[in-house]
């Protein structure tokens, strides 16, 4: 197995192992919710070792996570210090899901489905320029398959799903479909991003997908694009759970 290289020195790096992972979590944690803010220094590698009951070794180990996520800055000398949340990469699994996690005023989430509309709306259109009769079939199909499970919420997610998948490879944009998809990985486990369905709440969401299906079938890019624009917006806007209003 190759080891992961340390971007510093070429140096091939150990994976970090399950104690390590909690750590790391756990400060992941501990930087999202505002314990430690921007600009704080961590307390030092030996504080922190004897507060996790860890070596220095995986503490170091986790700093050097740390900055790759962005969260933090380790200068030799002067400590480690929190960058601000406009340095993380919020596309990290974990970076990702402690936010969503801790979004009590779900400001993350409205942004979120900003960002994934906005990606999904381009690639219905890039879908629209380029879709064929394989195209229109593998997507009719998907759509079946949720109309099939209306009444079964798992399976039907799961069809939706496979819906904007499909849209998306159809679109052959490597780049945006690997951010939707992590968006849309680390959103649906989320029980503040599922909320709560109103009545008919899937009869409403298929019948948006059937109008981007058309769109998208017949060509139309820019109809393909409000028509997933509107489903996602909308989609969202109607399952939103009441929330405090971010300052």
């Amino acid at each position: 197995m190759t080891l992961p290289a340390d971007h510093a020195t070429g140096r091939a790096r150990a994976p970090i192992d399950r104690i390590g992972a909690t750590v790391l979590n756990e400060l992941v944690q501990s930087i999202v919710t505002g314990e430690f803010g921007p600009g704080d220094l961590l307390p030092p590698e030996s504080v922190i070792s004897v507060q996790f009951g860890v070596s220095r070794t995986v503490i170091r180990e986790t700093m050097k996570r740390l900055q790759e996520k962005g969260m933090v800055t380790v200068a030799q000398g002067r400590g480690t210090h929190v960058n601000p949340s406009t340095s993380w990469n919020v596309l990290d699994p974990s970076v990702l899901s402690a936010m969503i996690e801790n979004d009590s005023t779900l400001g993350v989430l409205d942004d979120l489905s900003v960002v994934r509309g906005a990606l999904e709306a381009s690639m219905a259109a890039a879908a629209a320029n380029t879709v064929d009769d394989d195209a229109r079939a593998r997507l009719r199909e998907s759509l079946t398959a949720m109309a099939e499970h209306v009444d079964d919420s798992a399976a039907f997610r799961e069809a939706d799903v496979r819906f904007h998948v499909a849209v998306m490879e159809l679109a052959d944009n490597a780049l945006a479909e690997n951010i939707a998809r992590v968006l849309i990985a680390h959103a649906v486990g989320s029980d503040r991003f599922t909320g709560v369905d109103p009545e008919h709440a899937f009869e409403l969401t298929l019948a948006e997908h059937e109008k981007i299906l058309e769109a998208i079938s017949a060509g139309d890019a820019e109809a393909a694009r409000i028509a997933m624009s509107e489903h996602i917006l909308g989609s969202w806007s109607r399952r939103r759970l009441p929330s405090k209003k971010r300052s």
